[in-house]
């Protein structure tokens, strides 16, 4: 079967968008046919997250329903909410004798000073738009400036929502997705090549390859320059049969790709956090190497991810908003 390069290739993940448009920020839902054994890793220095502690291999739940990225900052992580009680009206959730509790571990990212009328009354919108992320939820979905990458950005362009994906010579697939609002940029120097360049697969985000010589100024660390704007989420899925800690060490290796496409990275202005989710359909082999061929894909994919969700962004309609990177050198 042929991949369509974006993380619902692997059989189980389904996506959902939800966004406002005047708030210039919005709401992404992965959510899981069935549980989906999973673990995290985090690297940036300002995280946002709910429900990951479970995540821990010794905690106790070992499923889990569905992932949610959020813009809007710690208001943002309501939008797990939205998503608990989608997932509830559709009987999902962690039994507890009668009771059944929808597990929802999410990660925000800051873009409250990406424009938008942030001026939302008593109770921030993110509890619907995770909701309606949940609803829409589908095979198919849109990249770029959509869902928790509306109000996302890079210090030198618009972020937005990327993905990709890519089967290993086991026949295993592995996929990514990608929310991109990075302190620093996935660009070389001031573009238009991108860091990613060495992964990318097809012309997937402008085939421009590196520049032909790197520029002592390539290497200047660019940064936004303010604290608490910035963050990469990253949710890496794969139809391998995983354990907790294998989904950890899954979550581990793929933040090379955070290093492959973003500079600087993990900065203490950041809150880079990369998911990982099993959703079991195909046995995995050897349990060291085919999960070190697991891993490696696994950087490589989430690098290609984050580079074509700065490629596929469109700027917002927002005085000062920031160029994307096709204004700046798609002509």
């Amino acid at each position: 079967m042929s991949l369509r390069n974006l993380i619902t290739d692997v059989a189980g993940v389904r996506i959902g968008h939800a966004a406002d448009a005047r708030l210039g920020s919005g709401a992404t839902a992965v959510v899981f046919e069935a549980p989906a054994v999973a673990s995290i890793d985090v690297r940036g220095g300002g995280p946002g997250t709910r429900e990951t502690a479970l995540l821990d291999p010794a905690q106790t739940v070992e499923g889990i329903d569905a992932i949610v990225l959020a813009g809007g900052s710690a208001f943002g992580l309501d939008a797990a909410s939205g998503v608990q009680a989608w997932l509830k009206e559709q009987g999902r959730g962690f039994p507890v004798r009668s009771a059944r509790v929808p597990i929802v571990p999410a990660a925000i990212l800051f873009d409250l000073l990406s424009g938008g009328d942030k001026d939302w009354g008593r109770f921030p919108p993110y509890r619907e738009l995770g909701y309606a992320a949940a609803a829409t939820a589908a095979v198919d979905f849109t990249l770029g400036s959509v869902g928790a990458g509306t109000g996302a950005t890079t210090v030198n362009c618009k972020g937005g929502i990327g993905s990709a994906s890519a089967r290993g010579a086991d026949g295993h697939v592995v996929g990514a997705l990608a929310a991109v609002n990075a302190a620093g940029s996935v660009l070389v120097d001031r573009g238009p090549w991108f860091w990613a360049a060495p992964c990318e697969r097809d012309g997937e985000f402008g085939g421009r390859g590196f520049p032909p010589a790197f520029a002592e100024s390539a290497f200047e660390p660019r940064t936004k320059g303010h604290a608490r704007a910035s963050t990469t989420l990253v949710v890496v899925a794969t139809d391998a049969i995983l354990t907790k800690a294998q989904a950890k060490r899954l979550a581990v290796m793929a933040q090379a790709g955070l290093a492959r496409a973003i500079y600087p990275v993990h900065t203490p202005l950041d809150g880079d956090v990369v998911f990982a989710a099993s959703t079991g359909r195909r046995p995995l082999g050897d349990p060291l190497l085919a999960l070190t061929e697991l891993g490696a894909l696994a950087g490589n994919v989430v690098a290609r991810a984050i580079a074509r969700g700065v490629f596929t962004a469109t700027a917002l309609p927002f005085l000062g908003a920031p160029a994307s990177w096709k204004d700046q050198f798609d002509r």
